[in-house]
């Protein structure tokens, strides 16, 4: 019986509304139905899901290491659990009640980990598939937990309580043993005062008969499982955080709360045997030290220079150095990693993507199937960047395995940062490698004091932060803009030069002064007032920056927010300063902040946007082009009085330099809201169905003001209805909604002018966010791109490469339309045909809330909407028909770093910051779904357990060995009898062998109930080979017994019986 498919049913009826919609507001220029582009994305194509997540766990707060495995875990203060193998091994989980890891604790090499976590619950994790599962939990009702201890290849755990009782849990089957381990008995009968909670648990390494244990108020216990009872007591005045053992079971230390490290012999517990301050200093009079801050952890290892050496390693310095074997830990208290070491020991060199927030990240983008040439070209550039002084040593936590994925195609992301640095990551095959890092602030002066600290959020007195940036994977063309007004163009290069004086053009931005409409009401300045923004397309940007400007007397006027550097600058192979376009003061005034950001290598334009308007510069000329007030978008006739043309010749070989301008060059970028709506008022509306259609409200000068550039795409498309010819065009959106195309005339000789300046094409709800162009069979047509080429390389080299693609722009036969302009704002998406700018096809993606981010991004050959809104939801939308394909309630908004830092890609990829220190990566591809076990890395691997070293013939002829302990007959149920069922409630988790055996389907599902049942099928013929074995020896005792009788009974008479 074939299987019912709800989503085409969906399909259907979704396809049947939007072209019923669509033919009811039919105009002129409608394709015809045998016109309409066929599409083959269906409701199946999609599915959602997390694949990895990349980073420095956020707020750790536990750790833990298999030595066998040689697999990391870390704990975090929401619940997370990270695990980390070798490089590209990592794995995350999260427990659902979110609650703090307080603890964890391996099962040596047996593939499962216990957390405990704050809300007073052990959970016992499998890792031994490639998604850790939960097996069983244990949630404790009337105690506290506050310390856990599993001893090496045991199955019983003891956990301490805030009570200061010791609780023990079979982790086979997560019971509880009768046997506790009672505050009352452990201290001294004479004490009065409660010890407090249980800090410390530990068995003693050369007997397991004897348990350390750790009391908040200094007292330790040194407690007889056997017996029952205290051996010994050791008592100090202040507060213990940690304990740790001597490898010989004969000492162990103590960190304390007042900064002191007391070391006590076993069978002498009057007093320490020593007492130390690291971190304080000692005083020569004999004199108790002064008290420092506490020392949270303290660790006592072993060297491979002999058993009499060892290393002290406490929280901040290390004590003792006696050998170059010393391995060091991290300190993972707090928020961030503490590298333990000195000049002697070098520290490893991560090989996990643990910097991320190096820096806090402002911006993210991310690119999937790149060419392929792109990841060694960075590495190439990036590895002369190596930090040198690591050590040689392999990297210590080398567990698991690499996933099989077929995934081949190559990924990458890029990240602005707060400090002005850019960093391309290598995500190809579910992995993170950082490719090369780029420094933008070496392009200024540097005016900032030492003594600023970094924070994890955006910082507003940081003048280097990155706003947005544009990478063309193609062309390697890449353009920042900072926080500061400023944007950079960058070159791709394999050489090093030295410039001598950076090129910079300044840009000015003058007010007119105008008159208020109404004295009584608001007033309109000339910076946007502050007002509650219903979307963050309108929301206002931060504080505006003063760093490395001063003004002694007067208003600032005709000086930009930071100074170019004008010492000659080294730049090392991969991306160079080209050019450098700063925004100015005006009267006092701050210039307003970059929102939108587009470059095309073919044509050699650079345009970006604020609040204020436009302004296209050709960055190979190094010439404004084009500038345009927010309010002139609107005027029909201002922007061709200006006639703006450029000086750009013939490109000239490097060397050059006669045709470049003056490196300060002020241009006048103009806004004249005030008289435009006078205009407006003034003048009958153009015959253009798609005239934007404005109320009074919209019409207004605080409206006015308000409105800023949202959106840039350069295309090659028919600036009027009238053409035959596509041309190259500029696409402009703003935050009103409204869609503008600027057509730009490129001559043979190189000159640009404006030939027909603006024309209004379409006017949607919400900031515009996105825009692209399809051709005639619903193709995407990605903006025109040159070919890269070094631009330090020899002329004939840059000659061949340079040229610009031969222009064939696609033509349109009269009453025919050939290209598709998608649109998409905060609130709906629009197709509208080209050249007849008729609107055909339109869905509102949402009422209630907002988009955030959305992408045309192509899909199983083909090209759909991906939007992520505000509520949560992510979406998918067919092309060109807007058919909705998919809608998962996801990710609610809880913070902007996931609104500034989402992004979609290609082939169902898609990103986020998750936390100031992480990179979510999730799919919405059903293909990759599927096949994401197999791309995943496997945290197992099959290791036998090495034996314990043989501590040579004397120690154990002396008794020297240790000794080992049968905690069956001490905690079992026969022995101890059992617990209490109100103490604590057991939880089978989803991970169980139950629900395994539910959940499994498929092949996989399959292969694992055929290994059930060949293991069920081996365990009885072994059981069957025992029972015949057992039955051959009963016979051949019952013929031994037959023989005997019958040898003693065989000469006797019947009477003699």
């Amino acid at each position: 019986m074939k299987k019912f498919n709800i989503r085409k049913v969906l399909d259907g009826l979704t396809a049947a509304s939007s072209s019923s919609s669509s033919s009811a507001t039919a105009q002129p220029g409608t394709p015809r139905e045998n016109d309409v582009v066929q599409e083959t994305l269906q409701s199946e194509h999609f599915q959602l899901c997390k694949t990895v997540r990349h980073g420095f766990p956020y707020q750790p707060s536990s750790m833990a290491f298999d030595p066998v495995q040689k697999i990391l875990a870390v704990g975090t203060q929401t619940g997370a659990l990270r695990l980390f193998g070798r490089a590209g091994v990592e794995c995350y989980c999260q427990h659902e009640s979110g609650a703090a890891v307080i603890q964890l604790q391996f099962l040596i090499n047996e593939g499962a980990l216990v957390s405990a976590l704050a809300d007073d619950s052990i959970h016992l994790w499998n890792l031994r598939q490639k998604i850790p599962a939960i097996l069983h939990s244990l949630k404790f009702n009337r105690e506290r937990i506050t310390y856990c201890h599993l001893p090496f290849q045991s199955k019983w755990l003891y956990i301490g309580s805030e009570r200061g009782n010791i609780h023990i849990v079979n982790v086979e089957s997560f019971t509880l043993s009768g046997y506790v381990i009672m505050w009352n008995k452990a201290i001294e009968l004479s004490t009065k005062t409660h010890p407090g909670p249980v800090v410390h648990i530990s068995d003693n390494p050369m007997d397991e008969g004897k348990l350390l244990i750790g009391f908040e108020c200094g007292v330790v216990v040194l407690w007889d499982l056997k017996s029952k009872k205290a051996d010994y007591r050791y008592n100090y005045d202040e507060a213990i955080h940690s304990v740790a053992w001597h490898h010989e079971g004969k000492q162990f230390v103590c960190s304390h709360s007042d900064g002191t490290l007391t070391t006590w012999n076993i069978r002498a517990p009057a007093k320490p045997a020593q007492i130390i301050t690291p971190h304080g200093k000692q005083p020569k009079d004999g004199k108790k030290p002064e008290p420092c801050k506490p020392i949270l952890k303290v660790e006592y290892k072993t060297t491979r220079a002999g058993l009499d050496d060892g290393v002290l390693i406490v929280d901040g310095k290390l004590e003792r150095c006696l050998s170059s074997h010393v391995m060091f830990s991290l300190s993972y208290f707090h928020t961030s990693t503490v590298l333990v070491y000195c000049d002697r020991y070098p520290i490893f060199e991560s090989p996990y993507p643990l910097s991320i927030h190096e820096s806090p990240v402002t911006c993210c983008e991310y690119f999937a199937d790149c060419p392929s040439e792109l990841i060694p070209a960075l590495y190439s550039v990036g590895s002369r960047q190596k930090r040198q002084g690591y050590s040689k040593k392999e990297w210590p936590i080398s567990g698991g395995n690499w996933g099989q994925g077929t995934q081949t195609y190559p990924e990458i992301i890029v990240t602005g940062h707060a400090d002005g640095t850019i960093k391309f990551w290598d995500a190809s095959a579910l992995m993170l490698q950082v490719l090369y890092k780029l420094k933008t602030a070496k392009v200024f002066e540097r005016a900032r004091g030492k003594e600023e600290k970094p924070s994890t959020d955006i910082v507003d007195e940081d003048p280097f932060a990155i706003q947005t940036l544009f990478w063309c994977p193609e062309s390697r063309m890449l353009c920042v803009a900072g926080v500061s007004a400023h944007v950079i163009i960058y070159r791709f290069s394999k050489q090093e030069v030295t410039t001598e004086v950076l090129l910079e053009v300044r840009m000015q931005c003058e007010f007119s002064e105008v008159d208020s409409p109404d004295p009584g009401g608001e007033q309109t300045p000339t910076l946007p007032t502050p007002a509650a923004p219903s979307s963050p397309q309108e929301a206002e940007p931060p504080n505006q920056l003063t760093a490395g400007v001063n003004s002694s007397e007067g208003a600032r006027d005709n000086i930009p927010c930071l100074q170019v550097r004008s010492s000659p600058l080294k730049q090392s192979p991969g991306y160079q300063v080209e050019l450098v376009v700063q925004l100015v003061w005006v009267s006092g005034e701050p210039p307003q902040q970059i929102t939108s950001l587009a470059v095309n290598s073919s044509f050699g334009l650079v345009v970006f946007g604020n609040s204020n308007g436009l302004a296209v510069v050709d960055y190979v000329q190094k010439t404004l082009l084009l500038n345009l007030g927010t309010s002139e978008l609107y005027s029909p006739s201002d922007p061709c009085q200006r006639q703006p043309r450029s000086p750009r010749k013939p490109r000239q070989p490097s060397g050059g330099e006669a045709a470049l301008p003056p490196v300060n060059t002020s241009v006048s970028f103009l806004s004249r809201s005030v008289r435009l709506a006078k205009y407006r008022s003034t003048t009958a509306p153009r015959d253009n169905a798609f005239t934007r259609s404005r109320s009074s409200s919209v019409t207004s000068i605080d409206r006015e003001s308000r409105e800023a550039i949202s959106s840039f795409y350069f295309c090659e498309s028919f600036p009027r209805k009238s053409d035959s010819l596509a041309s190259p065009c500029l696409l402009v959106g703003t935050t009103q909604g409204s869609v503008m195309m600027v057509a730009l005339g490129l001559q043979p000789g190189g000159d640009q002018k404006l030939q027909q300046p603006l024309s209004t094409l379409v006017q949607l709800k919400g900031g515009i966010l996105t825009m692209a162009l399809l051709d005639a069979a619903g193709t995407l047509l990605p903006p025109s791109c040159e070919a890269w080429y070094d631009p330090n390389a020899s002329d004939e080299e840059k000659e061949k490469v340079r040229r610009r693609r031969p222009a064939t722009p696609p033509s349109s036969q009269e009453g025919q339309d050939s290209q598709f302009a998608v649109l998409c704002s905060e609130k709906q998406a629009k197709v509208v045909a080209m050249p007849s700018q008729t609107s055909i096809y339109k869905h509102n993606i949402t009422e209630t809330s907002f988009v955030l981010r959305v992408d045309v991004v192509q899909m199983a050959g083909a090209y759909c909407i991906a939007c992520f809104c505000a509520n949560g939801h992510i979406m998918t939308l067919s092309l060109p028909s807007l058919r909705p394909l998919l809608d998962i309630n996801y990710l609610p908004l809880t913070d902007m770093r996931i609104a500034r830092t989402f992004c979609f890609s290609n082939l169902g990829q898609a990103l986020y910051l998750t936390s100031p220190t992480e990179i979510q990566r999730i799919t919405y591809s059903q293909e990759t779904c599927d096949n994401l076990q197999e791309m995943l890395s496997e945290l197992f691997t099959p290791v036998e357990t090495p034996e314990a070293p043989n501590r040579g013939f004397f120690k154990g002829l002396f008794g020297g060995g240790a000794q080992s302990l049968d905690r069956e007959d001490l905690f079992g149920e026969t022995a101890a009898g059992k617990a209490s069922r109100s103490l604590a409630q057991h939880i089978p988790g989803p991970g169980s062998m139950e629900g395994m055996k539910g959940a499994a389907s498929g092949v996989v599902g399959d292969l694992a109930r055929a290994r059930v049942a060949l293991d069920e099928r081996g365990q009885k013929l072994g059981e069957l080979e025992e029972r015949t074995a057992a039955m051959m020896a009963s016979a051949e005792s019952f013929s031994k017994h037959a023989h005997d009788m019958m040898v003693k009974y065989k000469d006797k008479k019947w009477y003699q019986l």
